[in-house]
């Protein structure tokens, strides 16, 4: 069982948490689809924190022994798969970066194009 003081710290470190999250949304530091992946993982801490015989039973239900372990497992877990996540955003934004490079080397050659068929064109017209 966690002793009440810790259990309070650990209730405002989430209160903390969740307000800092909610401020780089405001100050448009973080977009909405990649802040929800940490307001899950808010959610997820305070649910452990005000219920932390549901940690327990999870423990124990992958047949963990000791209760640190499990939790040390489960938050490896857990930032495995937001790192997942985030690695998954990152790629798919580095695809739209290389096509977006690509289609503006297309549009600079065009304009250079056409730049040297006006300048072609008003030689002849002198």
């Amino acid at each position: 069982m966690i002793p009440s003081t810790l259990r309070m710290t650990l209730i405002l470190a989430v209160i903390c948490y969740f307000v800092i999250i909610l401020y780089f949304l405001k100050q448009r530091a973080l977009s909405l689809k990649y802040t929800l992946l940490w307001l899950l993982a808010g959610v997820v801490m305070g649910v452990l924190v005000v219920f932390p015989e549901l940690l327990v039973i999870l423990i124990h239900l992958f047949g963990i022994e000791d209760n640190m372990n499990g939790l040390f497992i489960m938050c490896i877990a857990f930032m495995l798969m937001i790192l997942m996540a985030l690695t998954s955003i990152v790629s798919r934004l580095d695809r739209k970066v290389r096509r977006l490079v690509q289609e503006m080397g297309v549009l600079e050659k065009k304009v250079r194009e056409l730049e040297e068929r006006l300048s072609g064109e008003r030689a002849d017209e002198e």
